[in-house]
């Protein structure tokens, strides 16, 4: 007799055959996603803050600033212009060797042939001085929060309230960004090792743009992590 959906469920090697294809294409789709799409990125430091916090996981679009091909520099298809005010993940070689590349994740403040000159808590942009309006107190002490807009882009910055000394990247003397490069600074601008202290970033080296926080889990004063609900699914500016 004859049943409703063929004659058999098949043998035991063809349905491990099909279960391992099964893997396999999900294994391949998923590679395919974190290379051309989107990739996942946790924030171990306070570089970025108050943007970015210790314990913010996100989610990065790879292809917003156009598809390269994996292991080369050929590019796919043209993404959008990198902006200023961007949040950006890139590799920076590190070590002596300069062969181990790690991640690091800032914001862009300049653009290839743009000239960049910093005076103390003051950037300027082409001559041009970026605004800046203080806001009050940070939350975390000694800090104190203010306002620089970056093109279209109101960014919310911190510095230490109190400097008794000048630190390396507190002065830099005017110098024009080579083409093709970006000059990226954390928002927490007295506590980030940026392109004031190791020079700019070749845009072939940037991974994507920071688009969104999924998930965010607080770790202070506490064994039990707590989750950041206001954080979760919130978009980056």
């Amino acid at each position: 007799m004859f049943g409703f959906f063929g004659s058999g469920s098949g043998t035991p090697k063809s349905v491990l055959r099909q279960n391992l294809e099964s893997v396999f294409l999900a294994i391949f789709l998923a590679l395919c996603v974190r290379a051309f799409i989107v990739q996942p990125f946790k924030i171990p430091s306070s570089s970025m803050e108050p943007t970015l916090l210790v314990g913010d996981y996100i989610i990065v679009k790879k292809f917003a600033y156009g598809t390269r091909i994996p292991f080369t520099d050929k590019t796919v298809f043209q993404g959008s212009e990198i902006k200023k005010g961007d949040i950006v993940v890139f590799k920076k070689p590190q070590g002596p060797s300069k062969t181990k590349k790690t991640y690091f994740i800032k914001r862009v403040v300049a653009t290839g042939n743009d000239v960049v000159r910093i005076q103390g808590r003051n950037i300027y942009i082409n001559q041009l001085r970026i605004p800046q309006s203080y806001v009050g107190r940070y939350d975390v002490a000694p800090m104190e929060e203010y306002i620089q807009k970056f093109g279209d882009k109101d960014i919310t910055v911190i510095y230490e309230k109190q400097r008794y000394s000048t630190h390396k990247g507190d002065i830099i003397y005017p110098f024009t960004v080579p083409a093709g490069h970006v000059f990226l600074m954390g928002d927490n601008r007295d506590n980030s090792r940026d392109s004031r202290f190791w020079g700019t970033i070749a845009e072939k080296d940037i991974v994507g743009k920071a688009v969104t926080v999924h998930w965010s889990w607080k770790f202070q004063n506490s064994f039990i992590p707590e989750i950041r609900w206001e954080r979760i699914f919130s978009e980056i500016e």
